[in-house]
């Protein structure tokens, strides 16, 4: 089935695509949401909200995604396992499409352990490529999981993530290979900081010939401080930060580690851009939205394309 989404029609001329992300206010304040996603305008092709991340309660995803629509602009609906059953997961599904909101990011979410409520039951009624199939099959087969039909069924185009650079590497590729199989379309990587490693990975993808069959856009966060980049790379499981990168954060003065960190992003998107196979980058700037623009801008990545 044919989608209309606006990521789907970028990737499918060829171009990079790119994409960032907002992190929706602890509390009723749209106003939030509409200040982040002003700042993105006319320097991505779509906006992904993310899900009560690191397991913390939030704004949902659905409802900021509303919002952004509202706005004019493209919002990727992100939709953790952790927390709802494949009843309540389709019923949202349905409420976005329903608001415009044509592009999802399947995820299985942190544990509850690593938020603010340890107390909370997992739900993980499936997971992440359970959810690919699931929101699939409402697409191309118009039928619930329960067998029932969908009056005007959701045409999502499919995202999920992937992390080149969790342990055992050589699993990374496989796990890959079987979200594919179950019929994503995009996919959005772990922070990319190790290039060479990246670089290993995406070899393999081609080697499989995955590339084809699924658009890859590489992670890409920039560091605002040394105290960060080691705190990623000592702390945040999944995470890879090479020790000299470590280091060229710390060897310049605290007041332009910022502006370094910026850099550094901006140079790795230019050397990424020549990995074949790869479609585009989302960036993720967590809490510093407002770089996006400069980051785009300095990368070349503009004008973004009319669709």
């Amino acid at each position: 089935m044919k989608t209309d989404s606006r990521l789907e029609k970028v990737l499918k001329t060829g171009g990079l695509a790119v994409t960032s992300e907002c992190g929706p206010p602890r509390g009723a304040v749209p106003e939030k949401i509409r200040e982040k996603a002003a700042m993105l305008k006319g320097y991505v092709d779509a906006i992904n909200v993310t899900d009560n991340q690191t397991a913390v309660v939030r704004m949902s995803s659905l409802a900021a995604c509303i919002f952004i629509r509202q706005m004019g602009l493209s919002a990727i609906l992100q939709m953790v396992a952790r927390d709802r059953n494949r009843i309540a997961m389709q019923s949202d599904i349905l409420g976005a499409y329903s608001h415009g909101v044509d592009t999802m990011l399947c995820l299985s979410g942190d544990h509850p352990k690593f938020g603010d409520h340890p107390m909370a039951a997992n739900v993980y009624d499936i997971d992440s490529v359970q959810m690919v199939q699931m929101v699939k099959q409402m697409r191309d087969e118009g039928t619930f999981q329960g067998g029932g039909d969908i009056e005007n069924p959701p045409k999502m185009y499919i995202g999920a993530a992937a992390n080149p650079f969790a342990d055992p590497f050589e699993l990374r590729v496989p796990r890959l290979a079987k979200k594919v199989t179950a019929g994503v379309d995009f996919i959005q990587t772990q922070c990319v900081y190790n290039l060479d490693k990246f670089e290993r990975w995406m070899a393999q993808i081609r080697e499989r010939g995955l590339h084809e069959k699924v658009h890859i856009l590489a992670g890409i966060t920039p560091m605002k401080s040394a105290g960060m980049a080691r705190y990623m790379k000592n702390r945040v499981p999944g995470m890879d930060v090479p020790d000299e990168l470590v280091n060229r954060m710390a060897g310049v003065p605290k007041e332009k580690q910022g502006a370094e960190g910026l850099t550094i992003a901006v140079e790795s998107i230019e050397r990424l851009k020549e990995v074949k196979g790869l479609s585009g980058f989302h960036i993720m700037a967590i809490e510093w939205e407002e770089k996006v623009p400069e980051i785009v801008e300095r990368a070349g990545l503009l004008p973004r394309p009319e669709v």
